[in-house]
């Protein structure tokens, strides 16, 4: 008859309801432990009948392992975020790891987020806050829990990150726009505090400035209407851009709204706009936005590749993995007459400067 209770069934109660010790229970539920074919049925039967889920916080305390990685992400109105979550959840998935969510926001206390983070013994940490990445780094850096920054980069050499080429992403989107014979440019910035947005804008106005041409900068944020303040400023001056480079795509979208509903004006035609990720509503047919392609696949393939290789050798030697974002074409932005080249089914921006 099937055991009723009101309480957690417990390893114990497996072990009495199937005649086997304890132990037997726990190398049943323990992936390559030594037990006999014969037992571990016996023991899989009452646990069928009883319900039990074997305990992975409690198996932790006896293996010094709880399988699970921490990931800290703040801008969830940032669609490139969820699309990165989902990915990781995937990756951890396939290798029997569990994703535990920390979310932090722009003043979050790096005390409070560590404390939740050493309460749930992870294994390791995906860190993709940039309000939060040096400081939470280090603590966790001297905890001994192995830490990867994703679409971050670190002052600290002590802490390992995955980005795409930030700086050389945003030469070639300045190429591009130059290539199309814009005149006027202004770039629209996200979080001050957030490494890859100074990258991001170091290399749109190194580009500019090789050519002796200036770039308006205004600040989003990564917050919609501050973007939208940006833009309306952008838009009603006497000389408005006739090229606008946000450095993410959340923002990108805002400005294409603005442009298009509050000041009528028609893209490409009357201004370019270009963005960064190239995920969700970027490929939809009404933004259709011309964008720097982020591998978020590859790069979270690589992410977890590093954190396991730390975690399996309780060694955390930093290492720097940068891959190549690739210039996505689409309508947002007015198409040179070179430069412009079709590859499985998409047209990518090729300038010289990253052949």
């Amino acid at each position: 008859m099937k055991r009723k209770t009101f309480g957690p069934v417990t390893s114990q109660h497996v072990a009495q309801h199937a005649g086997v010790s304890q132990s037997a229970v726990s190398r049943t539920f323990t992936p390559g432990a030594s037990i006999s074919p014969a037992t571990r049925e016996k023991v899989l039967q009452s646990a069928r009948e009883l319900g039990y889920r074997p305990n992975a916080l409690a198996r932790s305390l006896n293996t010094a392992r709880s399988r699970i990685v921490g990931v800290v992400i703040s801008c969830f109105d940032n669609p490139f975020y969820p699309h990165v979550l989902e990915a990781l959840g995937r990756e951890l998935d396939a290798l029997n790891y569990h994703l535990l969510l920390f979310v932090s926001d722009r003043d979050s206390n790096v005390d409070r987020i560590f404390d939740q983070i050493m309460q749930y013994r992870v294994d390791g940490i995906v860190l993709a806050s940039g309000a939060l990445s040096d400081a939470l780094s280090e603590e966790c850096h001297g905890a001994g829990i192995p830490v990867v920054l994703f679409n971050r980069t670190a002052e600290s050499e002590m802490a390992s990150s995955v980005n795409t080429d930030n700086r050389a992403a945003a030469r070639q989107i300045a190429e591009f726009l130059l290539a199309g014979e814009h005149q006027r440019f202004a770039c629209i910035t996200g979080a001050n505090n957030a490494s890859v947005n100074q990258l991001r804008l170091d290399g749109f106005r190194e580009a500019l400035r090789a050519r002796n041409i200036d770039v308006t900068v205004l600040a989003g944020q990564n917050d919609s209407e501050q973007t939208a303040q940006a833009a309306r400023q952008l838009f009603s001056s006497g000389t408005p851009p006739d090229a606008v480079f946000a450095v993410n795509d959340h923002m990108a979208l805002t400005v294409m709204d603005v442009a298009r509903y509050e000041f009528g004006l028609r893209i490409p035609q009357d201004v370019s706009v270009v963005g960064y990720d190239d995920v969700g509503p970027a490929g939809w047919p009404s933004y259709a936005l011309t964008s720097i392609c982020q591998p978020v696949e590859v790069m979270v393939q690589r992410t977890i590749g590093l954190l396991m290789q730390q975690i399996d050798s309780a060694v955390m030697a930093p290492e720097q993995i940068v891959i190549p974002g690739t210039l996505v074409v689409r309508h947002s932005a007015r198409r040179p007459r070179h430069g412009v080249v079709e590859e499985n089914g998409q047209l990518l921006f090729r300038s010289e400067e990253v052949e």
